[in-house]
């Protein structure tokens, strides 16, 4: 049986809904805040929830990326005020299904209500991420959980697709999920490589050349164009691509029809088309760099990967997997992660996300040998230098310090703590873990008492958001 989901402040607007619901014999649960509203998400398999933008700690719309992640997600239906365009704007790019001006109409309700789950038995038929093949794409974070809900979408279309994302952070290998989920499967997934490509190559590269067409054309060639027919076509930096030459391009995307170099005839390549770039497009395009119309074009679907710093919780997976192949490739006995080897990498900013993080990793295996555990020691002193130095940025607030500031501030975090944890001090240490629990209660604790729990006071002090805050206060069991 269908089940709802109303979170809003409003007691009457809920009730009102509520009752609505259950007349159309549906179960219906409420939440008066974002942290309760979230608890319920998590614990249920809800169909349809109904949300607030404007709640008692913090706007509604922030609770979205956690609702995209779920494994089956709700079709989301956001409840705004008369008015709040920008509201609006920003549920509808939140992915969300529609949204109602309150106060709204029963029949206006109802109707919504109706399409929302009509369209959401349709869609919990078909491919969920967790039936991908995901060819060693790992992590189960919001993030890269959002990533392959979309790459599951674009794996059963053939509409262009536009991955974007920092470099290492795996553009290439969702473009080999999605091909390797969709009925293309069986063609080639043909890469091309546009940051490598010279100007005067890109086009003989593309759609190949006629013998005699140059010198050195001493055969008929085929392009990738014509290796990826019936296939997939990955143009990798799209970016890169010469604007000259994406004018040829976009028609041959356009046609599905290219000429070989020399050629006479032209050729036809029934591709599908996946593209990558770490650069911003519209950007390029507000400065001449890239073409407005090939962007429309090759952005029928975007998918954006996540920063490896905004999902620090994978890397101790990644971590794992990478192990086991290195083992196996450089003939190493099976190994443990140390606790310090973890935390400093989860410490670390990561550049060049996944692929500064294997590459790091292999240059500790290979420097730990044939020890069992990999320690801090095994990872290179620039990187825990780097580390180090960030950590007291954080502490002190303070992006450069001379010698003599560090030392006064370190010296005064050191006071601090001693002061807070005095009885800690006086007796053995916790593991980390358990001190940075204790550490987080203790913070919270005292920076209520010091604010007399005037919220603003709290957040501006401890630069917390307001709905961070709260989810913190659950956690640790306190309240104002």
């Amino acid at each position: 049986m269908e089940q709802m989901l109303i979170i809003d402040d409003d007691q009457e607007t809920c009730e009102t809904m509520k009752s609505l619901i259950n007349r159309l014999g549906m179960p219906c649960d409420m939440a008066h805040d974002l942290a309760t509203g979230l608890e319920l998400v998590e614990q249920h398999n809800y169909d349809v929830l109904f949300l607030d933008v404007c709640l008692p700690d913090g706007n509604g719309l922030d609770l979205l990326p956690a609702i995209m992640a779920q494994p089956d997600p709700p079709e989301v239906i956001i409840l705004t005020g008369k008015g709040d365009a920008d509201g609006a704007e920003l549920a509808i790019k939140g992915g969300v299904w529609d949204y109602l001006l309150k106060p709204s109409s029963v029949r206006e309700i109802r109707l919504t209500l109706d399409r929302a789950l009509k369209y959401h038995k349709e869609k919990i038929h078909r491919l969920h991420p967790e039936q991908l093949k995901t060819n060693q794409v790992v992590g189960n974070s919001q993030g890269i959980r959002a990533s392959l809900q979309q790459a599951a979408k674009g794996a059963r279309s053939d509409a262009n697709v536009l991955i974007t994302g920092e470099t290492g952070t795996g553009k290439e290998l969702f473009a080999t999920t999605i091909h390797a989920n969709s009925p293309r499967a069986r063609g080639q997934f043909v890469v091309v490589d546009c940051a490598s490509l010279t100007e005067s190559l890109v086009e003989s590269t593309l759609f190949g050349y006629r013998k005699g067409a140059f010198t050195g054309a001493n055969a008929d060639r085929p392009g990738l164009i014509q290796q990826a027919d019936g296939g997939t076509l990955f143009l990798d930096e799209i970016g890169e691509m010469p604007l000259s030459m994406q004018k040829v391009f976009l028609r041959v995307l356009q046609e599905q029809h290219y000429r070989p170099v020399g050629g006479a005839r032209q050729q036809s390549s029934n591709f599908r088309l996946i593209v990558a770039t770490n650069r911003d497009l519209g950007a390029m395009v507000e400065q001449g760099a890239f073409r407005s119309d090939l962007l429309f074009r090759i952005k029928t679907m975007r998918i954006h990967l996540p920063p490896l710093r905004s999902r620090i919780d994978d890397i101790e997976e990644l971590l794992k997997i990478r192990m086991e192949h290195l083992c196996q490739k450089f003939g190493l006995s099976p190994k443990k992660i140390g606790e310090d080897f973890l935390d400093i990498l989860k410490r670390y900013h990561w550049p060049g996300n996944v692929r500064e993080l294997y590459n790091i990793l292999e240059r500790a295996m290979i420097d730990a040998g044939d020890e069992e555990t990999l320690y801090g020691v095994h990872l290179s002193r620039e990187l825990r230098i780097k580390v180090a130095k960030s950590q007291i940025r954080e502490m002190t607030g303070s992006e450069e310090l001379s010698s003599t500031t560090a030392e006064a501030a370190s010296s005064g975090v050191r006071k601090i703590g001693q002061q807070i944890f005095a009885d800690i001090f006086d007796s053995a240490l916790p593991s980390i873990k358990e001190f940075k629990t204790t550490a987080e209660k203790v913070y919270l604790s005292e920076v209520i008492r010091q604010s007399d729990g005037d919220i603003g006071k709290i957040l501006a002090t401890s630069k917390l958001s307001r709905s961070h805050f709260y989810l913190l206060l659950k956690k640790n069991n306190l309240s104002l």
